[in-house]
């Protein structure tokens, strides 16, 4: 199931990194929202993707952008894998009940337990302006991303 470009985001309520709610909702009208979906926390193509947001996150994260990435790892896991990269945005835990948010934008992979690389831009209204679905084993291009923000 994809998702319709201009249709409303399903929202979503997880717990981050630091056991602290985060709401796809509380940036509805104040900023535009990257919803990055990733299948593990210390996989090798997600530890490289996540790094290369770190590296350029004022891209991802600023005052008109917000920056969510979300897996189904429990909330701890990702509390050691943000500090063990430096990561300083919202890792969502997508955990229980096991990939609901994943499932309700068409990314899980019921086989593997897992979401797939989703990655959905937000505008400020709630609704989709870009997606990309890749398959587990292919990177996303970050480039991407940034035309896609740049063209709100």
């Amino acid at each position: 199931m994809s998702l319709a470009i201009g249709s409303a985001a399903p929202d979503f309520n997880l717990k981050n990194q630091h056991g602290e709610d985060v709401s796809l909702s509380s940036y509805k009208g104040k900023k535009n929202v990257v919803v990055l979906f990733y299948p593990f926390a210390f996989s090798g193509i997600c530890t490289g993707e996540l790094c290369g947001l770190r590296d350029d996150l004022s891209s991802f994260q600023n005052d008109d952008v917000e920056l969510l990435a979300i897996s189904c790892d429990p909330m701890y896991s990702l509390k050691a894998f943000g500090e063990a990269e430096g990561y300083k945005f919202p890792l969502l835990a997508d955990f229980w009940p096991h990939g609901a948010v994943a499932k309700s934008y068409g990314v899980f992979d019921e086989a593997r337990g897992c979401s797939v690389r989703g990655t959905f831009v937000i505008n400020k209204d709630g609704n989709i302006a870009w997606q990309v679905v890749n398959g587990l084993g292919d990177a996303r291009n970050l480039v991407d991303y940034k035309q896609a923000l740049a063209a709100l």
